[in-house]
């Protein structure tokens, strides 16, 4: 049993897990880029204010903080947002807009570990900062389904679930909420599938509400955009707020996620910020947490760089997508073996000129460390077989050119093997 073990929540990536992990942020990285995003990263430890400022004092007690060295109160980053409003706040001015930006940080909040959820995690972030269009809240939820599109997921397997705050925030004061309830109201509805319908009821009653407002409240989960545009006809405010729904929706459709995306008014998202259309997306089976969230929040960079610009993100993390790729078997995390594993198949062959030419040539190469006079080429396929090797290239002695020397290449998944010159296989294999 070893002395020590990762700490409770964290996570020690052994090969197998680290090609998991690659595969995943290779794919967010090629959707982001495909996108038209810029890469960006901030330091993993800001000041713990930062945080205070977003969501209020109650958040240090999710967060790994600590006074520094310096008399500073730091936290590890809990997520990436504050960072981004931070870093742009200093250099938007100027800047090309609207700001496309993504980044895969990894993130700390100390919360009780389960499944699709741990104390660390990494996650794509993607925001579009200065951007007021409704093509730009669909086209970001495009790219967030697209990533699991790329890694073999299909719209029967997972749904992007999406809403509008203004249309809950107007239909809640108009069925008699008072502005200052409106936060109450909004956790109600963000957890009526879970909390039984009489303590949803109360909570109601609690912010003023009668029975059958609290009832009406409750009903506007089960309603779509034309039925709630019929309900509050008398309401101006309602029409804006439906033509960028069904703008939403058909541009998604022309995008080709037609299939992948639901109208769901229970979906608020549980932070303060938002203040438009947001979107959760779970896996069609509901056995896992939300798979990526995020939306529009539009008054975030005023409230904390004093900047008035539009903005909308997500956050999309690696824990809840790889325990969902591994229930749909599509996690393909073998560990990835070297493309050629150089063996002398002859006495005294130094093979190390022709692993360097391999190597300059951009093939990940290996060879056995230790050399014999005596070539014994069985047992150097089975070192090869044992790293898994695509190729075994196995040399004789070097001819003058190099390039010109005869190798036997042996291609050990099945058993093939041809006879070439090295500068043919750098040739055909390049």
């Amino acid at each position: 049993m070893a002395r020590h073990a990762a700490l409770p929540g964290f996570r020690d990536f052994y090969p197998e897990e680290m090609a998991l992990r690659q595969r995943i942020m290779i794919v967010w990285r090629e959707v982001a880029i495909r996108y038209g995003f810029e890469e960006y990263d901030g330091p993993p430890l800001e000041s713990l204010d930062l945080y205070i400022e977003k969501s209020g004092p109650e958040i240090v007690g999710q967060l790994f903080n600590f006074t520094d060295k310096g008399g500073r109160e730091v936290a590890l980053r809990p997520e990436m947002t504050p960072s981004l409003v931070r870093m742009l706040g200093a250099r938007i001015k100027g800047m090309p807009r609207p700001v496309r930006w993504f980044s895969t940080p990894q993130l700390f909040r100390y919360e009780k570990q389960q499944r699709g959820r741990l104390r660390e995690h990494f996650q794509l972030n993607m925001d579009i900062i200065d951007e007021e269009s409704v093509l730009a809240d669909a086209d970001l939820l495009a790219a967030a389904l697209d990533v699991l599109r790329s890694l073999g997921l299909t719209s029967d397997d997972v749904v992007a679930r999406y809403s509008d705050r203004r249309l809950l925030h107007s239909a809640l004061l108009a069925l008699g909420v008072q502005e200052e309830s409106l936060p109450v109201a909004y956790n109600v509805i963000d957890k009526v599938e879970r909390d039984p319908k009489d303590v949803c009821m109360k909570r109601l009653g609690e912010i003023g509400l009668s029975y059958e407002q609290a009832e009406e409240a409750l009903g506007l989960t089960r309603m779509t955009p034309d039925a709630i545009g019929r309900r509050f006809a008398g309401d101006e405010s309602f029409g804006p707020i439906l033509q960028d729904l069904e703008r939403y929706r058909a541009a998604l459709a022309s995008l080709g996620f037609a299939d992948w995306i639901q109208l769901d008014m229970k979906i608020v998202r549980g932070l303060a910020y938002y203040t438009g259309i947001v979107f959760e997306i779970f896996d069609r089976k509901g056995q896992l947490r939300a798979i990526c969230g995020g939306g529009r929040y539009d008054r975030l960079f005023s409230s904390l760089a004093g900047i008035d610009v539009p903005a909308l993100g997500f956050g999309f993390g690696d824990v809840v997508l790889g325990e969902l790729l591994k229930d749909r078997g599509l996690a393909q995390n073998d560990p990835r073996g070297p493309d050629v594993f150089v063996i002398a198949n002859e006495d005294g062959v130094d093979v190390l000129p022709v692993v360097a030419m391999l190597r300059a040539a951009g093939f990940s190469t290996v060879y056995a460390y230790r050399q014999s006079e005596k070539a014994n080429v069985g047992k150097a396929l089975k070192a090869a077989a044992s790293a898994r090797a695509k190729v075994a290239l196995m040399v004789g002695k070097l001819s003058d050119p190099p390039g010109e020397t005869t190798v036997a290449v042996k291609t050990l998944a099945t058993g093939d093997q041809q006879t070439v010159t090295l500068s043919d296989f750098l040739v055909r294999r390049s």
